[in-house]
C-alpha cells in the first residue's frame, strides 16, 4: 500500500489534533481525495516524521491526530552544494526534483555567461517558490524528511566567493585529465554550467578557486542529464549509493 507523505511548515508534535494549514489541506482534500480515517505520514522539515489518521475532512480543512514521532533519517552522508546554471522551460524544475531525490543538500541557481534565461523581480519571487514547491514534492516521494536549500540565483563569481568545501569540483567536458581525488569526501561543491558550458573565464576562476576539472566521459551530456549522472557518481564513490 502507498504510504502518503505530506510535508507541512507547522511545527509537529507526538499525539496531537490539529488542523493541517490551507496547503497541505487543500492537496489531501483535492488532489488526493483521501478520506476520513486514512493514514498518513507528516514531516516538517526539522527531522524524522509523524505517523497520522485524518479526523475530519472539507474543501479547505483537514484535521489530523499524529502518533509517537519516528526519528528516521534517510539524508545523505554527503553534503553536496549544487550550483548550476538557470535553464529553459521545465528542466529546471527537472533538475530539482532529481537533485533532491538523489541526496544534494544546497542547490544555487548561477547567472553565468551563457545562461539564456534572466530572472528579476516578482518573476524571479514566482520561480524561487515554484522551485522549493518541486523540492517539497521530491521530497514527499522519495522519503527525505529535511528540505534541501534552494539558494537566490547568483553569479558564478558571487558563488565561488562563498564556497569553502572539502572537495570542489567544476563539470567540464573537455577537462584533459581527471583529477586525484580523495579516497573520502564528505562535504563537496560541485559546479555545472547551462547548455553551452561554462566561459574560459568562469572555469578559470573555478580552478582559481581551487576547484577541480571533471569530465564525465567523452559524450556532451544535456544540462538536465549532467547533474544527474555527476551526482550519481559521487553517491557511489562516497556517498550511499554503494554498488555490492
Amino acid at each position: 500500500m502507498r504510504n502518503t507523505r505530506i510535508y507541512t511548515e507547522q511545527a509537529l508534535q507526538s499525539r496531537a489534533s490539529f488542523v493541517l494549514a490551507p496547503e497541505p489541506s487543500r492537496h489531501i482534500a483535492r488532489s488526493l481525495r483521501m478520506e476520513v480515517g486514512a493514514a498518513l505520514t507528516l514531516f516538517d522539515g526539522r527531522g524524522g516524521e509523524y505517523p497520522a489518521i485524518i479526523d475530519a475532512i472539507d474543501k479547505k480543512h483537514v484535521t489530523v491526530t499524529t502518533g509517537e514521532h519516528d526519528a528516521v533519517e534517510r539524508e545523505s552522508v554527503l553534503d553536496v552544494h549544487l550550483g548550476i546554471a538557470l535553464s529553459r522551460g521545465d528542466r529546471f524544475d527537472w533538475v530539482i526534483q532529481k537533485a533532491t531525490e538523489l541526496g544534494v543538500r544546497r542547490i544555487t541557481p548561477l547567472d553565468t555567461e551563457h545562461t539564456g534565461v534572466r530572472l528579476k523581480g516578482d518573476r524571479l519571487e514566482k520561480k524561487l517558490g515554484h522551485w522549493q514547491q518541486v523540492a517539497v514534492s521530491a521530497c514527499e516521494q522519495c522519503g527525505r524528511n529535511r528540505l534541501p536549500a534552494i539558494g537566490n540565483v547568483t553569479s558564478v563569481t558571487e558563488w565561488l566567493g562563498t564556497i569553502n568545501a572539502e572537495l570542489s569540483l567544476v563539470l567540464h567536458h573537455r577537462a584533459a585529465d581527471a583529477p586525484a581525488l580523495p579516497d573520502t569526501a564528505k562535504d563537496i561543491a560541485l559546479l555545472i554550467g547551462p547548455e553551452g558550458g561554462l566561459s574560459a573565464s568562469e572555469i578559470a576562476a573555478a580552478e582559481d578557486a581551487g576547484f577541480n576539472a571533471l569530465s564525465l566521459g567523452p559524450r556532451v551530456l544535456r544540462t538536465e542529464t549532467a547533474p544527474l549522472a555527476a551526482l550519481a557518481l559521487l553517491q557511489a564513490r562516497w556517498g550511499d549509493m554503494q554498488l555490492p
